[in-house]
C-alpha cells in the first residue's frame, strides 16, 4: 500500500478584504499517495491555485491541518517551513521565473547549492543528466532570453527535481505554451511520474488533466467529485481518457 505523502483535514482560507471575508477554501479534505499523479480542476475562482499554494506552504492555512511526509506544517516556523519547501518539494508555474542574469545551468544547480545536501559537483553532474533526460543539454549555457518556451519550462523542470523533491507542485506548467510545447512538458512530467515522482497539478485543459491518474475537481473551495482515471499505459490511450475526463466534467457541471 503506497504511503500518505500530503494530507489536509478541514483545510480552510480566508482572505480578509475591506473587512470583508472571502472564504476561499471550505474545509477541504484531501490526500496524495506516494507516486501518484493528481490533476485539480474547476472553473476560474474557485480556489484552485490557493489549494496548491497552501498545501505547499507557500500561503498559510486559516484553519485545518496539512501534513506532508509525516511533519505537521502548522507546527513549523518560518525557517522550518522554507528547509522542507527547499529540499522537499518542487515548483513549476505558469510562468517560468528564472534569473535573468544566470544562464540555464547556473538556475538549475542554484537550489542544488542552496539545500547543500550534496557536494557541488555532484549537484552539477545531476543537473546535466536532467537535461539529457529533458533533450535540452545542449541549451546549459544559454541565457533564459535565448530559448523557446518549451525549452525553458523543461529547464523549469529540471530545477524543481534537481533536489529530489517528494513532491512536484505544478500549476498550469503548460498554460504559457502552445501545443506542441506543452506535449514535450506533458511528456516529460509523465515520465517522471512513471519514474515514481509524486505530481500534484492544477491545469483548466482536459487534455493535460487526462495524463494524471486522479482528477478532483474544486467548486466554490469544496472538493465537489473525485475522478480515477488509472495509470496511462501507452500514446494511444490519450483520447479514451480524454473523453472519459470531458463526459465526468459534463456530469459535474462544467
Amino acid at each position: 500500500m503506497s504511503k500518505i505523502v500530503l494530507e489536509s483535514k478541514d483545510l480552510c482560507k480566508t482572505y480578509i478584504l475591506d473587512k470583508y471575508s472571502n472564504n476561499v477554501l471550505k474545509n477541504v479534505n484531501f490526500i496524495l499517495k506516494e507516486g501518484e499523479f493528481v490533476s485539480i480542476m474547476g472553473p476560474s475562482g474557485s480556489g484552485k491555485s490557493t489549494l496548491l499554494n497552501t498545501l505547499s506552504g507557500m500561503d498559510n492555512a486559516s484553519f485545518g491541518r496539512i501534513i506532508f511526509d509525516g511533519e505537521e506544517m502548522s507546527n513549523m516556523n518560518p525557517k522550518q517551513m522554507s528547509n522542507l519547501r527547499l529540499n522537499k518539494m518542487g515548483f513549476v508555474f505558469q510562468q517560468m521565473y528564472m534569473l535573468k542574469k544566470l544562464c540555464i545551468l547556473d538556475n538549475i544547480v542554484l537550489p542544488g547549492y542552496q539545500a547543500a545536501k550534496m557536494k557541488k559537483s555532484e549537484v552539477n553532474e545531476r543537473a546535466r543528466k536532467l537535461m539529457h533526460n529533458l533533450g535540452i543539454e545542449d541549451i546549459a549555457q544559454n541565457e533564459i532570453t535565448e530559448v523557446s518556451g518549451g525549452q525553458l519550462q523543461r529547464a523549469c523542470i529540471c530545477r524543481a527535481l534537481i533536489n529530489s523533491p517528494k513532491v512536484l507542485f505544478a500549476d498550469e506548467p503548460t498554460g504559457a505554451l502552445n501545443s506542441k510545447a506543452s506535449a514535450e512538458v506533458m511528456n516529460v512530467l509523465r515520465k517522471a511520474n512513471s519514474e515514481g515522482m509524486t505530481i500534484l497539478m492544477v491545469t483548466h485543459s482536459e487534455k493535460v488533466a487526462a495524463s494524471s491518474e486522479r482528477v478532483i475537481f474544486l467548486v466554490d473551495g469544496n472538493i465537489k467529485g473525485e475522478l480515477n482515471l488509472g495509470s496511462q499505459t501507452d500514446e494511444n490511450d490519450s483520447s479514451i481518457r480524454e473523453r472519459k475526463l470531458k463526459n465526468w466534467l459534463d456530469e459535474m457541471g462544467w
